[in-house]
């Protein structure tokens, strides 16, 4: 549940940008919560033909988070497979990189430097609002060299962070998300779902927690999380036996490779602060809704924010902190054929959410590094 505040903070971080490709503009809000451990990034031009964008929701402060909205975009860059134009094995490497990056002196070093405290028994460390800004989000200098110290055994935090992307090059968009984060596409108004809420009880989750030696209460892993897959966590990561993607959380992302086409409106990255409050096709109907009147895409999100903040703490619903990034496409492709839209709609296979009256499609990819089309 986390501790709320007696009112709500309702001052936003908000940001707009656009190049030749995309314009997108975005907002954050910590709300009821006593802290804000939600961070993003929004990079039109990681390079010259590539745009990404990422959402990070943090639990048990903000440090991961802040750690991921750093270094996640950086690592996907470096990875040899992005070169070659494989942008989806590039950012399934860099969701392991982060938790990787965190351990040891140098990892504790740079989560101290990113919080405003750390305890370095526990690994909880607490921050201020942040999100890279300009020219330091972008530097591909540093090989993370291990460094000797007091802390050379530390095996990374036990706070967390969700991590949902989207990478455009071209017509592609690749899709990578663990936790319960969500990527949604917009295409002729109907709303599709780019990613998978993961949560404990969902069977695939539950066969590999109780695989690795985890249980679920409550819907709940091992009690304390609810959510299935996140970066950071690392007490939950601790099986010697077992590699990275089967311990009991993972940092594992599905990975989800759409053709984007001239049918398609916008692309909305969120956490769940707002799928908690609207469903995928009730934000889409929403933004659709504001657009006719509203051009700039920063006043739509902060919109969104204040309609999902509760006027209370009551519920517990609409009491999150909330990021929401919104991303429109200009530059003009081919249409989506009513064979293609057909073929891609029996590829479905998330069938966590049933939305009213079938409505709101989904389209998710099962497993890391898979792909699928809408």
């Amino acid at each position: 549940m986390g501790i709320y505040l007696s009112t709500p903070k309702t001052e936003k971080f908000s940001e707009d940008g656009e190049n030749d490709r995309v314009r997108y503009g975005l907002s954050s809000m910590q709300g009821w919560r006593a802290a804000m451990e939600d961070a993003h990034a929004a990079y039109p031009d990681l390079d010259e033909s590539t745009s990404f964008f990422g959402v990070y929701d943090g639990h048990g402060g903000k440090v991961v988070a802040k750690f991921c909205a750093k270094y996640l975009h950086q690592q996907v860059l470096k990875h040899e497979a992005y070169a070659t134009g494989d942008i989806g094995a590039s950012v399934h490497r860099a969701f392991f990189r982060m938790d990787e990056m965190m351990r040891g002196q140098r990892g504790w070093r740079e989560l101290a430097i990113l919080g405003d405290k750390i305890d370095k028994f526990t690994g909880m460390i607490e921050g201020l609002i942040w999100s890279p800004k300009g020219g330091e989000g972008i530097d591909q200098d540093d090989d993370w060299a291990i460094e000797e110290g007091p802390h050379s055994d530390f095996s990374g935090p036990n706070s967390g962070s969700t991590a949902c992307v989207a990478i455009l090059r071209n017509n592609q968009l690749v899709v990578a998300n663990a936790g319960d984060s969500r990527c949604v596409i917009s295409r002729k108004g109907q709303a599709y779902n780019l990613s998978r809420d993961h949560k404990p009880d969902l069977e695939a989750e539950k066969e590999r927690i109780l695989k690795a030696g985890g249980f679920i209460h409550a819907g709940r892993v091992n009690g304390s999380l609810n959510l299935s897959r996140a970066i950071g966590d690392m007490e939950f990561k601790q099986n010697k036996l077992l590699p990275a993607e089967k311990q009991t959380l993972s940092a594992n992302p599905d990975i989800n490779t759409v053709e984007l086409c001239d049918d398609d409106d916008f692309l909305v990255l969120a956490c769940d602060g707002i799928w908690d409050c609207m469903s995928s096709q009730m934000l889409v109907d929403f933004i659709h809704e504001q657009l006719r009147s509203e051009t700039k895409l920063s006043v739509i999100c902060e919109r969104v924010l204040d309609r999902c903040l509760a006027p209370s703490t009551a519920t517990g619903e609409g009491c999150d902190n909330m990021t929401m990034i919104l991303v429109q496409f200009k530059k003009s492709i081919k249409s989506a054929s009513p064979a293609e839209l057909q073929s891609s709609h029996s590829k479905s296979v998330d069938t966590e959410s049933k939305p009213e009256g079938g409505q709101e499609k989904a389209v998710a990819a099962v497993g890391g590094a898979t792909k699928s089309f809408i």
